[in-house]
């Protein structure tokens, strides 16, 4: 039995446990990486995921009622969570993982489908926290069960939206749509250069000879928690000050210009800097994989990573020296932090065939600073959101 049908098996069996039988249908929705447009989306730029080899998984059974219960598979206590489709949905003041579900149903409710009660189980491997977008996930993947359970359907990019509204009006953490577009639409094989304010995708696919390793630095964040807010509040100051409804719509030569009239003041020149720099680099980046350019698109990463560093002020200690790190060895052509910031993981673009000695002396000098347990994969561009067979 291979590691994916084992997984699937759990899942299987973890639900006919909870539930006392076995599940109609299931559903699946990977994590995501982000190759180079961190904290774009929020303002209509561009960015360059590409869905990764751990994934979100959901046995999913109708049920005769209005109760929705939910039995998380993976987790030792405290995940186990019921309610009732027709009652008033409240967030949980410790914003417990079931307030991601409850946002689900919100949204479909507020698009006027008619919900069925249903079982549901939930096995993940993407890491928790760790900026590989498990909550956007979470979110894809119980719309499509929950769809699947009133038998309806929704595009792709519809389940993307509105899992975004699920974690922005529900939930509380205002993301903009990569995560839920990269789970929800992703393309096997294949990054995808996403205009945030289209929605619009374009494949680009990896370089031959190189592949990517996630490393995972240990540090956990909490983005609602965090300064995440903070940062899209300042973007959208700075835009409003440069009058302009996104950033997505600043050139560099305008932000020059507010500097030099002293229209914004020094932190938010530098966040707007980052974010107007960063859809440059993710065009670039596209460009790169398009002419098959490994190399350029290295350097494209680490000065991203910099920027994030610098201007944008959402790296830790441990990113920067993960990235440090992965520099200096081997066969590493580029590395950046990927996800939000503030913790969580680093994606470094590596040649094919060095993959395994780079984790080994990556891990190695990373836990020579740091006593966090960190961890390393390589990974291919996994296919988005969908049925799962049993």
């Amino acid at each position: 039995m291979t590691d994916d049908s084992a997984r699937t098996a759990t899942l299987v069996a973890g639900f006919t446990a909870a539930f006392g039988g076995a599940p109609m249908a299931a559903v699946r929705a990977p994590g995501r990486v982000n190759l180079i447009g961190e904290h774009t989306d929020y303002n209509d730029g561009f960015c360059l995921p590409l869905a990764i080899d751990r994934d979100m998984r959901i046995a999913v059974r109708p049920r005769d009622d209005s109760v929705v219960r939910i039995h998380d598979v993976g987790m030792a206590e405290g995940g186990a969570a019921s309610f009732a489709l027709d009652q008033d949905l409240v967030r949980d003041p410790a914003c417990s993982w079931a307030d991601y579900p409850k946002g689900c149903v919100q949204v479909l409710r507020d698009e006027g489908i008619a919900l069925r009660g249903c079982d549901l189980a939930i096995l993940g491997n993407v890491p928790l926290g760790s900026g590989l977008s498990s909550s956007a996930a979470l979110e894809v993947g119980v719309i499509l069960a929950l769809l699947t359970a009133a038998d309806e359907r929704l595009s792709p990019d519809r389940v993307a939206v509105l899992a975004q509204r699920a974690e922005n009006d529900f939930v509380g953490n205002r993301c903009g749509i990569l995560d839920q577009l990269a789970s929800a639409c992703a393309m096997a094989g294949s990054a995808m250069l996403m205009d945030c304010r289209s929605l619009a995708l374009t494949p680009a696919p990896l370089p031959q000879g190189v592949c990517l390793v996630i490393a995972d630095t240990g540090r956990r964040r909490g983005l609602v928690d965090s300064a995440y807010n903070q940062r899209r509040a300042q973007c959208e100051a700075g835009a409003a000050a440069l009058g302009v409804s996104h950033l997505r719509d600043v050139s560099l030569a305008g932000l020059w210009q507010a500097a030099q009239a002293g229209s914004l003041e020094a932190e938010a020149l530098a966040r707007c800097q980052h974010v107007v720099a960063e859809n440059g680099r993710t065009l670039a980046a596209a460009a790169c994989l398009q002419a098959g350019d490994a190399v350029a698109l290295g350097a494209l990463m680490d000065q991203s990573h910099a920027d994030l560093r610098d201007r944008f002020a959402v790296t830790c200690p441990e990113l920067d020296d993960m990235v440090a790190i992965a520099r200096r060895l081997p066969g590493c052509l580029g590395s950046r932090m990927t996800g939000a910031g503030f913790g969580g993981c680093t994606v470094s673009l590596v040649e094919s065939g060095a993959e395994a000695a780079f984790i080994e002396a990556l891990l190695t000098g990373y836990r020579a600073i740091h006593d966090r347990p960190a961890s390393a994969f390589a990974t291919s561009a996994a296919a988005g959101a969908g049925p799962l067979p049993l």
